[in-house]
């Protein structure tokens, strides 16, 4: 047994430490609470809050104030009642977008009959066809490949949703083919290469794209994945333009390679 702990001294003196333990950790939490509490008398009414409603307040008192100084609240109403007036007796006019028909509409029905573009001069081989493709074309149409890469595959090998694109006969042939399938979309099966694809939602259209950007896609996907063929122009992209909002192709629909 510890005849320390039968030491009455001992005792009394481990207790009074206790107590100054107790005591230092109060004044501690104390002085804590007392100097939070300062800093928050301090700060009383320059809460950011309060610092940025008062630059909005002071903006929107100038802005007011440049306002009556050229117009009146009787000019201002009169002028909001004559637009609104204007725009009651005004009749809306149909905007006709091709990218967003409604499928079996009438206006999609009467597209739907319109007459193929003549494809001719698209087709017919340019006198630059050997001229060194455009380096800033081909970065337009690799962003845009993208996309396409996502059925297509990135290196244009083919995927679940999309036949190959590298060494197609499609891809390599006549212009026309690829700009009326990136503007109308694809469906049924389409021979590549000896090999029947087909796909149950086919080739979406892509018509919502620029004339450049699908220029640029079509050149990339024209010349990479070991592919080599002319350029695509803008040009002739704008000049199949009207094939937009037509039902998609089907391989019948378009000039064999």
């Amino acid at each position: 047994m510890d005849p320390t702990r039968d030491n009455p001294l001992i005792r009394i003196k481990a207790f009074f430490d206790g107590l100054g333990i107790l005591t230092l950790f109060a004044v501690l939490l104390l002085l804590i609470l007392g100097i939070g509490a300062l800093a928050g008398w301090f700060r009383k009414g320059e809460e950011p809050e309060d610092a940025a409603g008062k630059i909005r307040y002071e903006i929107s008192d100038e802005v007011q104030a440049s306002q009556q100084a050229f117009l009146s609240k009787e000019q201002i109403g009169a002028a909001v009642e004559a637009v609104a007036q204007t725009l009651s007796e005004s009749k809306p006019v149909a905007i006709k977008k091709p990218e967003q028909m409604v499928p079996g509409s009438d206006t999609a029905m009467a597209l739907a009959d319109a007459p193929p573009v003549d494809t001719t001069a698209i087709d017919a081989p340019p006198e630059d066809a050997d001229a060194p493709i455009d380096p800033a074309q081909m970065e337009i149409g690799k962003t845009q490949f993208l996309v396409c890469g996502a059925c297509h595959g990135q290196n244009g090998e083919g995927g679940p949703a999309g036949p190959p694109l590298a060494g197609s006969e499609w891809v390599t042939g006549p212009v026309s083919n690829l700009i009326l399938i990136q503007l109308r979309g694809l469906k049924g099966p389409i021979e590549i290469a000896g090999k029947v694809y087909e796909f149950p939602a086919g080739m979406t259209p892509m018509g919502y794209q620029t004339d450049e950007q699908i220029a640029g896609a079509l050149t990339y996907i024209r010349n990479s994945f070991g592919n080599k063929a002319s350029a695509v122009k803008p040009e002739q992209v704008a000049a199949m333009r009207g094939e937009v909002g037509k039902p998609q192709l089907t391989v019948e629909e378009l000039t064999k390679p």
